[in-house]
């Protein structure tokens, strides 16, 4: 299976439109419904690296956190529960 494929079988979360106070409310809710080995794909007019240190307080080694585009303009992280996380 190509990335192009194994990316189009994943939920993608343009937080854009939200407003900042918005988005890390959106994401964490997300993260809370993510089965075991599930993920999602979040787009962002900035880098998020606050928010990973966020979610590892929260949620410390039971995520994952892949960057697939590193902006100017956007960025598009993959943030997967990890299976060891169940």
């Amino acid at each position: 299976m190509t990335d192009a494929a194994k990316q189009s079988d994943v939920d993608t979360v343009d937080v854009r439109s939200l407003v900042p106070a918005q988005r890390h409310a959106k994401i964490f809710q997300l993260v809370n419904g993510l089965a075991p080995g599930g993920r999602f794909v979040l787009v962002n007019d900035h880098d998020p690296k606050p928010l990973y240190y966020q979610l590892e307080a929260e949620y410390p080694s039971q995520f994952s956190w892949t960057y697939l585009e590193r902006g100017p303009e956007v960025w598009r992280v993959e943030i997967g529960k990890l299976a060891k996380a169940a």
